[in-house]
């Protein structure tokens, strides 16, 4: 959820002749730069005297101090790595000259599995900044839109996994994390592949293929595994994720691929998501729904399309093939799906 957290819950620490200062803090999870203690009139002496170890205050990176003993807590960190980047007599909470992007930003939304450390943070260019083992300043001339995200400047989800992309060399991380934020709803899949066009991304073949597939209709890991087996065989392309309804409506279920000529599906039973009863049993219900309106369903786990990917197929052969008459499949709509043709390459 996107809002503006004032504090983190923690009262900064008395300090005389603090008042001006508590007050940016408030706004900043406790946190405050050199030149905003300066400018509240607090000598540089007072600063350094409070900052060393066992004092009230802590220095967080080269002019960032948080004004607290308590340790500081991930969004303290991540703002603390605005506040470094930011010009330093501007509003380091407006977003004009330093806001976090990549990585750091996607942790904030609650995408799993992404390293937020180094953060990385954007700041226009030419402006050139030194980096540090927690910052890793980025200069950019394409400016983004801006939110907030519990109080700290961010750039939107699909600059972010943008950014994440550029510079991640590891495909599988590439396909997932760009999967996670647009299955958590961050970003629509075509928007995302905008933002990768922009930045010039899509000559990278892990980054491509990894768009390709969201703009495909493919939600995860485990979809992608069990697209680019379907894709090595002859069988008819499926739609992926798409939206069932009955012929009278009502929306019935969204199988992670579907024929619509044939009446088929594939469900992906993973056990990672499926192992409380609740979850097992709306799994079967899922199913059960499915079938009484004609659908064939298979279901595999990606474990066994990853090991066993031929027994996969020859069950979804075999229901493709089907002459049986069974009741008219309900009505498929695909939103937001389509596949990309090959990409020419650089040019």
């Amino acid at each position: 959820m996107i809002t503006t957290q004032q504090t983190n819950g923690r009262r900064p620490a008395k300090t005389t002749g603090q008042t001006a200062a508590t007050h940016a803090a408030r706004r900043q999870l406790n946190l405050a730069t050199r030149h905003q203690l300066a400018a509240s009139g607090i000598p540089e002496g007072t600063i350094t005297s409070r900052t060393r170890p066992g004092g009230p205050w802590q220095r967080l990176l080269p002019r960032v101090y948080l004004l607290q003993t308590g340790p500081p807590d991930h969004r303290q960190r991540a703002l603390a790595a605005v506040l470094y980047a930011a010009e330093p007599a501007a509003d380091p909470l407006s977003g004009d000259t330093a806001v976090l992007t990549g990585a750091a930003a996607l942790a904030l939304l609650g995408i799993r599995d992404v390293p937020h450390t180094p953060a990385d943070v954007l700041v226009r260019a030419p402006r050139r900044l030194t980096g540090t083992p927690e910052v890793r300043p980025l200069a950019t001339a394409r400016w983004p839109r801006t939110i907030a995200v519990s109080g700290i400047p961010s750039t939107r989800p699909m600059r972010a996994a943008a950014d994440f992309a550029a510079r991640s060399e590891d495909p599988d991380r590439i396909r997932s994390t760009l999967a996670h934020v647009v299955q958590a709803g961050w970003c629509h899949p075509q928007d995302l592949h905008a933002e990768l066009r922009a930045a010039r991304l899509l000559n990278r073949p892990a980054i491509r293929a990894a768009a390709s597939e969201l703009v495909a209709g493919v939600r995860s890991i485990a979809e992608a595994l069990a697209r680019d087996t379907l894709t090595a065989t002859d069988l008819p392309t499926p739609l992926w994720n798409a939206r069932l309804y009955t012929p009278d409506g009502a929306f019935l279920a969204s199988p992670d691929a579907y024929w619509p000529d044939e009446g088929v599906a594939l469900e992906i039973d993973s056990a990672e998501y499926r192992y409380t009863r609740d979850a097992w049993h709306a799994t079967l219900h899922r199913r059960l729904r499915l079938e009484s309106h004609g659908i064939l369903v298979v279901s595999a786990t990606p474990s066994m399309i990853r090991d066993t990917p031929e027994e996969v197929i020859k069950a979804l052969r075999t229901l493709l093939t089907l002459t049986t008459s069974r009741p008219t499949p309900p009505k498929a709509q695909a939103r937001g799906h389509q596949q990309l043709p090959p990409f020419p390459g650089p040019g």
